[in-house]
């Protein structure tokens, strides 16, 4: 069983930023990709940035310009940096990791973002 662990969420202003970890407890490289997922207050959860195993990034449009996924391989982390934080941002923020073949798929327990007006 693989252990996904998030820290890094809290309270911060609107214009404010947040650097989020999810730290695996087994080698990231086994994973065909990881991202994070939020899900806020009565919405569905969705995808707000994915980094594979290659390094192939992508983000949601909303964080587009504003986040930056990365990954550390060393550490098995990945690292969501947020900046220019919004109120709409307010949400709980899931680590996700997969293999794609056969599907295969593990999440954390969530860290929760709340962006101040």
């Amino acid at each position: 069983q693989v252990e996904l662990v998030e820290s890094g969420g809290g309270l911060v202003q609107d214009g404010g930023s947040l650097r989020l970890s999810c730290t695996a407890s087994r080698s990231i490289n086994s994973f065909n990709g990881m991202d994070w997922h939020r899900q806020a207050p009565g919405q569905e959860r969705e995808l707000v940035a994915r980094i594979t195993r290659n390094g192939n990034i992508d983000y949601e449009s909303s964080a587009r310009g504003r986040f930056t996924i990365s990954r550390d391989s060393a550490k098995n982390t990945v690292t969501l940096q947020m900046t220019r934080l919004r109120p709409d941002d307010t949400a709980i923020y899931y680590c996700h990791a997969y293999r794609s073949i056969p599907w295969t798929d593990y999440w954390g327990q969530g860290t929760q973002v709340t962006v101040s007006a």
